[in-house]
């Protein structure tokens, strides 16, 4: 059953529409130099094609502001700027075509330059992402007190990220500009979890989710899942980023499996597999990768599924018996192999590149 998600308004990122109403999209940011067109461009190609809906790149400095043009021009997917403290690269950014920009109003100068700003965002019909992250709260809203326990330390910390969070929006409301999306990023879970929860009780703005500094790929699966997920469950957040320190690939393989997880997504190919132990006498995570890698390079080839579920199994305990809820599997032991078909078997003894070549002749006729 479909988590009933929290009423937002809508926004527009370019042709993504974001809001309670619209699917929960995916985030990434880029790790090139903005200003080399070229290879931020073949980034932001290579982040689309695996799954990526929304891309932010970082606008340091006028050249960055100034490849804007370009990136957006040749960019498959909506393009974000990141702008920390001069305003007149957010104007620029938003000149050359940008189509959303990312801004915290409190480190950006005077409200004058805010005024100019969110009027220019206006006029252009692009949205503004605000929001408070754990190493940036505005000063009258840092924790003072340190000798409390860390339970009380998320807390506070968590109404500090939510007090930091709608100041950045007021200050936007004032000059009537409301196509805000909010983010309130932590590094901490639980400090995370309880700020989103409590911003989300206040307005109607969308939510942009996330565990900021969440680490290597490991770490970061782990802190994400776990965070954004609990979120996702309550029907809070519309669109997400996971944070690795790495390949932004490796952000969108987390990012997908947590929406399939949370029900937010269609799962077309779902591959299970046993966690091997004593019985296990042949080399299953080697399959597995392959079979993995075999789904990887269709969908780069832009190929479609139907819904399709594998089971690849190590033995007969955990063959087509616990496995008969898929719709293809092989179950193996000693280097002899079986392949099952909605829990029958349908032929069997099998050597390893004979029952991987057989496997992969199914799964192609799955193919839209």
């Amino acid at each position: 059953m479909q988590t009933l998600r929290r009423k937002t308004r809508q926004i527009s990122v370019g042709n993504v529409k974001i809001g309670s109403e619209h699917s929960v999209s995916i985030q990434s940011m880029t790790n090139t130099v903005t200003s080399n067109i070229n290879a931020t461009l073949e980034q932001i190609n290579t982040l689309a094609q695996n799954g990526c809906e929304i891309i932010r790149i970082a606008i340091p400095d006028i050249e960055s502001a100034n490849a804007v043009k370009d990136i957006v021009k040749s960019s498959s997917i909506p393009v974000i700027g990141d702008i920390h403290f001069d305003y007149k690269l957010a104007l620029s950014a938003i000149k050359n075509g940008i189509h959303g920009i990312r801004i915290n109003p409190g480190n950006i100068g005077s409200l004058d330059k805010v005024k100019e700003i969110a009027h220019l965002a206006k006029a252009n019909g692009i949205p503004i992402r605000v929001g408070a992250n754990s190493g940036s709260i505005a000063r009258e809203f840092q924790l003072k007190d340190h000798n409390i326990s860390e339970t009380d330390k998320r807390i506070k910390l968590a109404n500090s990220l939510v007090q930091s969070a709608l100041k950045q929006c007021k200050i936007l409301e004032q000059f009537g500009f409301k196509d805000i999306k909010v983010s309130l990023k932590a590094s901490d879970v639980l400090t995370s979890v309880k700020a989103y929860e409590s911003f989300a009780k206040l307005n109607d703005y969308p939510l942009h989710l996330g565990i900021t500094e969440a680490g290597t790929f490991i770490s970061s699966a782990i802190k994400s899942s776990v965070g954004i997920g609990s979120l996702l469950l309550s029907g809070i957040g519309d669109t997400i980023r996971v944070s690795v320190t790495g390949s932004p690939v490796e952000e969108l393989k987390i990012a997908k499996m947590i929406l399939e997880s949370t029900g937010l997504k269609n799962k077309t190919i779902d591959i299970i597999s046993c966690p091997t132990c004593g019985r296990t006498t042949t080399d299953l995570v080697n399959i597995v990768n392959k079979v993995e890698r075999l789904i990887s390079d269709l969908e780069k080839e832009n190929k479609s599924f139907k819904p399709l579920k594998i089971a690849i199994m190590g033995c007969a305990v955990n063959g087509p018996g616990e496995a008969k809820d898929a719709d293809l599997g092989i179950a193996g032991a000693k280097g002899n192999y079986i392949l099952f078909k909605n829990g029958k078997t349908l032929s069997g003894n099998y050597n390893e590149i004979e029952a991987l070549n057989i496997l992969s002749s199914e799964i192609k006729k799955y193919l839209i």
